[in-house]
Formats: C-alpha cells, structure tokens, sequence
C-alpha cells in the first residue's frame, strides 16, 4: 500500500510543547481533528486525522505509572510532547503522548485514526494504528517534532462543528468507569462505539480530506 505523498507546508502547524502542558483529560479531547504525520524513509509521508483517544494519568488506576516508575514506564514520566511508545500483549504497539508535566506519569493514547483515500478501518485500534504508520519501541522517547519524522499538527479546519463523544475507555481491567474517551461521532474509523451510538451511515459520514498539507 502506498503512503500519502503529501507537501509540508505551514497550513497546519505543529503543535507546541504548550499544548501538551495540560492535563490528560484536557489534552485528549482537544487531539481529537488533530493530525498524525510520519515521515517515510522514501521522502514520502503518511498521515491522518485523529478521531479517538484516551487519558491515563498517575492518580488512577488504568496508567501505567499509578503504583511506581519503572524502566518500561520511564518514558511516561518524562516531558510533555514526548512520544511513548509500548507492547502490550508482547505484540501489539501502542502510540501516547505525555501530558502535563515532568515526573508525573500522564498521558494521551491515540486509538484510531482516519486515513485519507484507504480503507476506514485500517487505523481503527491503538495496534492498527502503529501498524499503518510503521511505529514501534524505536520512536519510544523522541520529541514532536520535524527532525525526528514523527509529529502532530494542529485540529483541521473540516471538524468545524463536528460532536465529540465522550465516553468510559474500553481494553482495561481498571478504572472502567472513569469517562476519559473521547471520539468523533461522524467517523466511521472509531475503534468501539458508546453504547446506543450507531455508526453513520457512509453518506452522512464523515471523512478526512485528501487535500490536507500538513
């Protein structure tokens, strides 16, 4: 399958460490329009549009840093705007940001993500999703940003009042109850439904734009 070839331009920012600066359950629904953007080894790139996410934070259960700071952790506990990267089930990636601030294990899993011009589902998963984008535990720790071929940029302008969904997270033995996902209800690339939230039938969905610079 081929990447996107897209032009870097300023029509879409980078988002600043600032953005970051923030609690979890603040950062996480604000990522929601946001763009994900990996540079290929071709010079190419791949991209799209964020459309669910998770908050995980040291004081409750579910984040992996709530009962102590270990080697595979680390990174959670690290700067805002950090990337970290994990295994879970010793096979499956899982692709964060860290939130808030240093020292304090905080951070924003991204769970689906919409691809322009393929097919809807093939980033609705936190494993899809760094399965399409190629990252693994190599891009753990790097920073946002154009250097190290991995960044987020700012909400696209085509999510003007589209609804965001906020819900419990689903995939955990803790914390169930705490409502700190968050999904755009127009996507058909949203990894697991609220309960009663049909899917949008594909004429009334919505869809990322292929004509995005990041």
């Amino acid at each position: 399958m081929q990447a996107n070839n897209i032009t870097i331009s300023n029509s879409q920012k980078i988002l600043p460490n600032s953005f970051f600066c923030r609690p979890s359950e603040l950062v996480a629904p604000d990522l929601i329009g946001c763009m994900l953007v990996k540079n290929k080894q071709d010079k190419n790139y791949i991209y799209g549009i964020i459309v669910e996410t998770e908050a995980y934070s040291q004081n409750e259960p579910a984040c992996h840093g709530y009962k102590r700071r270990t080697k595979s952790n680390e990174t959670l506990f690290g700067d805002p705007g950090i990337f970290y990267v994990y295994l879970t089930y010793g096979i499956y990636h899982c692709v964060n940001v860290v939130t808030h601030k240093s020292n304090w294990a905080s951070g924003v899993l991204l769970r689906a993500i919409a691809v322009p011009d393929e097919n809807e589902r093939i980033a609705a998963g936190p494993a899809l999703l760094a399965k399409r984008f190629g990252i693994n535990c190599n891009h753990d720790s790097l920073s946002n940003s154009l250097e190290n071929g991995l960044w987020l940029a700012e909400r696209s302008s085509d999510l003007s009042m589209q609804k965001i969904i906020q819900t419990t997270r689903i995939g955990i033995s803790k914390g169930q109850d705490l409502p700190w996902r968050w999904y755009l209800q127009s996507s058909r690339s949203v990894s697991k439904r609220a309960k009663g939230d049909r899917c949008p039938n594909p004429k009334s969905a919505w869809f990322p734009s292929t004509d995005i610079n990041p």
